[in-house]
């Protein structure tokens, strides 16, 4: 199942390992189609019109259809199955690659001091207080977080979220495990062609799934890493070096890069703000703020806020929050991204926001028809963010 861990650093797990693997991911797939849809129907037919009849209206916001539904056997049903199969998706690679630690770590060394296919650094910082969003938590139900160490130079954390990934996404990823930033990026250089960037920044980057891909798309740019987990980083790089990919890793705190003013031209985040609390991230803006060029752009691609979404979508979406170890996801999901970006220093009138379609799901001619039409997706009903059938990524920023 982990076909999709396909650079140097794969693990070699026994059949049993996989069966188990493929168990998870099968699983999961059917808790997000098959069991989800039995929920909406559940609700469609038994929950709303008993809150009609009760209240006189429809349920208007998710914490209201979250209330009536929870007695439901349906709910309680998906949401213990839908946490166990995500606690699966990691435990099912954690035996392999707590046999082979040590080889990872030695592997990840040899890596990065071969220069020949690629010239990628690593800078790693023991002093680096970790933020408590991030060490009291197993986000999304991956034990050890992206930060824990058990050996020198570990690596195991990183390696844990690459395969338990790969069984997680059930293939919607792509081959790298990298469509929402291939699709985003694509997207974005077609809108702006002639935007020439040299210096871009990933916050946030665990293995550099969200990193590698603004490499190839403009492959003249310097292209950074950042993460407070040290596995992670370490991790990132190896894999980086390992595909070939010169890019450039560092372990910090996205709200305390120490990196000049106005160094960047692209700073960005994919898929990771919903993990972080609001203040924290508005910290963050501010500084993206700073290290901006005049002229360069941040922007962040991540799950839709709820405006954007019905009450039901809102509430699918904000499940994560209550019972998947993520819980400043409902909050970010309930500020607005425009206001926000305002708040940093950026002008309202240089927000934007689009929605790129999946390129794995899709193909090219579907960005290049996005990019024609110029539409932003507004309805309830586009999937956007979800590993299911329509497949869409939700992207908002700024240029200062």
């Amino acid at each position: 199942m982990t076909e999709n861990v396909n650079h140097d650093l794969k693990v070699d797990y026994t059949r049993d390992e996989l069966a188990r693997q493929h168990f998870a991911s099968g699983l999961r797939s059917y808790v997000l189609n098959s069991l989800s849809g039995n929920m909406r129907t559940v609700y469609t037919k038994k929950v709303e019109p008993a809150f009609k009849k009760k209240n006189k209206r429809a349920p208007k916001t998710a914490p209201e259809i979250h209330k009536a539904l929870k007695p439901e056997t349906i709910f309680k049903f998906y949401s213990a199955m839908r946490c166990n199969t995500q606690e699966m998706c990691f435990r099912s690679v954690i035996p392999g690659i707590e046999r082979e630690a040590e080889d990872l770590a030695r592997r990840v060394k040899i890596l990065g001091q071969n220069t020949e296919k690629a010239q990628g650094t690593l800078t790693v910082d023991p002093k680096l207080q970790i933020p408590r969003y991030v060490s009291e938590l197993d986000v999304h139900l991956m034990a050890g977080n992206y930060h824990e160490e058990h050996i020198p130079d570990d690596v195991s954390q990183g390696a844990i979220f690459d395969n338990g990934l790969s069984v997680f996404a059930m293939g919607f990823l792509g081959p790298r495990m990298d469509d929402i930033t291939q699709s985003v990026s694509t997207y974005f250089t077609k809108r702006y062609p002639d935007f020439k960037p040299k210096k871009i920044l990933d916050l946030g980057c665990t293995l550099g799934h969200s990193t590698l891909p603004w490499k190839e798309r403009y492959p003249e740019a310097e292209v950074h890493g950042v993460d407070v987990g040290a596995p992670a980083v370490r991790y990132a790089h190896g894999r980086a070096q390992s595909y070939g990919v010169t890019a450039h890793f560092a372990q910090k705190d996205a709200e305390h890069t120490k990196y000049p003013d106005a160094s960047f031209d692209i700073i960005y985040s994919c898929m990771f703000l919903h993990e972080v609390p609001k203040k924290n991230i508005r910290a963050i803006f501010k500084e993206a703020y700073r290290m901006l060029k005049p002229g360069g752009v941040m922007l962040h691609y991540e799950l839709p806020p709820n405006s954007m979404l019905g009450a039901y979508d809102s509430f699918y979406l904000d499940w994560d929050s209550f019972y998947n170890k993520e819980p400043f996801y409902k909050a970010f999901r309930d500020m607005d991204p425009q206001d926000e970006c305002a708040a940093a220093g950026f002008k309202k009138g240089k927000y934007f926001q689009y929605t790129a379609p999946s390129l794995n799901f899709y193909g090219a001619d579907a960005i290049d028809k996005a990019v024609a039409d110029a539409k932003i997706h507004t309805d309830g009903e586009n999937h956007m963010g979800r590993l299911v059938d329509g497949v869409q990524w939700f992207t908002f920023g700024a240029w200062k």
